[in-house]
């Protein structure tokens, strides 16, 4: 229950709400004592009510303040254009310019928000409508156009669209009365609200080619943007969500060297940083006025093997590198226990849809051995890209390294500069590091990564079988069924693709203590990369 819930459960929601919006106006602590005694409230209540009180003060937002920000990635593709956005800072910077039609709250639940109400009597015919009063950037009212192009654009190939094999299952997108929209599927999907509250899918107004001005309906305005830099955005004086955001400026940069972001940090230069390696808390959180704020997540690093060409051609070498990994070890001593066991599978313990009934994939170098001699590669020497940029796949692959002399396999571990590394080397290697953000439905990971038209599969991984299931699997409403399709897939992926997955990582966020709001969301670091409208500066 929150101090809200508590204060009008003991007061009466009259009261309660007195009190809060006179803690709102700037409500001094003296003054709140002194209010508390003038009413009796202190000895009616035993004290609770005035603890609730305080709490409540100590957690009033405070208007104003200039925030700097830093996360792990940056590159020359940034962009502008939600359709395109491909790593965490474009994630960042689109949730501060843009809403979808929907957001996803702590539990990865879809909310209301740009649609203040959504319904479906069948998951295939999906009524949105929209609320009224919101304004884009500049100026223009949302209306139903904005999100019937703002949604179809995504299935245009000219778009070029990271979410276009998600849009694909559209079928039709209609203005159906003055702020109603009606979407409609090939086929049922009763995940539509989740896959609406991802980044791609945020509103853009109707017509938009020109994507430099950043406008959206979010929560700040765009003032500067330099590709691969920084951004600069300021508050959006008229955002619909009331008294919100509560900064007046947010500088965000994506700065690759995890130690340089520290430093900056603990130096002053920034109030909020991605990425902290696990090495770095104990640091962080000895120096006086900083901490580290945990956020346990689905997002992993893995290793990409490319069965297209090159080694990963041969499904005994691939499995050779899965029986490679020492999971526990690497949990233990790279991320130094800020992560849970993988299993070459993408869908975490926590999700609803994990499969535990999977064996668990153990280190096994005899077996690895054997997989190898198999693949008939010799003493070929494998090179196995890694970057700082994909969180710990340098010491991984050097564990990696260290475990294949064991078994005579020569691993050329090739250390790459975070600066271009995601269009680079990345899918584009035969062996390289990932890196995935954790994504809100098994349905959406699935079909970005591992679909074989997926976007993002990078091992070419090709199942019919596979694909099958994804389709069965989203159209299906009995929970049991669905929850079988989905352990189907996650076998079939832990024992035919090319992608090991050791494990899955908890993110890391450095911050000054004067930074109040965040919160955990299960997507990632920074709220799921939404922090900007949540948070506030303390004096």
């Amino acid at each position: 229950m929150s101090d809200r819930e508590r204060l009008h459960a003991l007061l009466g929601e009259g009261e309660g709400e007195r009190l809060l919006g006179a803690l709102r106006r700037g409500l001094t602590r003296r003054e709140l004592l002194g209010l508390l005694l003038k009413g009796g409230m202190l000895a009616a209540a035993a004290g609770s009510t005035a603890g609730l009180a305080l709490s409540a003060h100590a957690q009033t937002p405070r208007r104003g303040g200039r925030l700097r920000v830093a996360s792990a990635a940056a590159s020359i593709a940034d962009t502008l254009d939600p359709a395109k956005q491909a790593n965490y800072t474009d994630y960042l910077r689109g949730c501060m310019l843009h809403n979808g039609l929907t957001t996803l709250d702590g539990r990865l639940a879809p909310q209301p928000e740009l649609a203040e109400w959504f319904d479906s009597a069948d998951a295939r015919s999906w009524v949105f409508r929209l609320r009224e009063g919101v304004l884009f950037h500049n100026g223009k009212a949302l209306a139903p156009e904005d999100v019937v192009f703002s949604l179809l654009r995504h299935k245009d190939p000219a778009t070029a669209s990271k979410a276009r094999v998600l849009a694909e299952q559209i079928d039709s997108v209609r203005a159906t009365g003055p702020r109603e929209v009606t979407v409609t599927l090939k086929q049922p999907n009763a995940d539509l609200p989740v896959i609406l509250g991802t980044h791609h899918f945020h509103i853009v107004p109707a017509g938009t080619t020109d994507f430099s001005a950043g406008i959206g309906t979010g929560p700040f305005r765009l003032k500067e943007f330099k590709r691969g830099l920084r951004s600069v955005v300021v508050r959006n004086e008229r955002y619909w969500k009331p008294g919100r955001p509560y900064l007046d400026e947010i500088e965000l940069s994506g700065l690759g060297d995890e130690s340089a972001r520290v430093n900056a940090l603990l130096s002053g230069d920034l109030d909020l940083v991605g990425g902290v390696n696990p090495r770095s808390v104990a640091r962080i959180k000895a120096t006086a006025g900083y901490d580290v704020f945990v956020t346990r997540s689905g997002q992993y690093t893995d290793l990409d093997i490319r069965q297209d060409l090159g080694p990963g051609a041969s499904p005994d070498f691939v499995l050779a590198m899965k029986y490679l990994f020492d999971r526990p070890r690497m949990r233990d001593a790279v991320a130094l226990g800020y992560a849970e066991l993988g299993n070459d599978q993408p869908i975490d313990p926590s999700h609803r849809f994990y499969f535990p009934g999977l064996p668990q994939r153990a280190y096994d170098p005899e077996r690895a051995r054997y997989h190898f001699r198999k693949s008939g590669l010799g003493n070929t020497v494998v090179p196995v890209v890694a970057s700082p940029v994909a969180i710990y796949s340098v010491e991984m692959a050097l564990m990696l390294q260290q475990a294949a002399d064991g078994i005579g396999l020569k691993l050329d571990v090739k250390r790459m500069p975070a600066d271009g590394y995601w269009s680079t080397y990345w899918m584009k290697s035969p062996i390289a590091f990932g890196n995935v953000n954790a994504r809100p439905s098994a349905d959406i990971l699935f079909t970005q990564f591992f679909k074989s038209d997926g976007p993002w599969n990078a091992s070419r991984w090709r199942n019919p079988h596979f694909d099958q299931l994804l389709l069965l699997a989203r159209s299906e409403s009995d929970e049991a069924r669905r929850q079988q399709y989905y352990a189907d897939m996650q076998t079939l992926i832990h024992d035919g693709a090319g992608v090991g997955i050791p494990m899955f990582l908890s993110s890391l966020d450095g911050h000054t203590t004067r930074l109040k709001g965040l919160s955990p969301v299960p997507l990632g670091g920074m709220m799921g990369a939404a922090f900007a409208e949540h948070v506030w500066l303390e004096d």
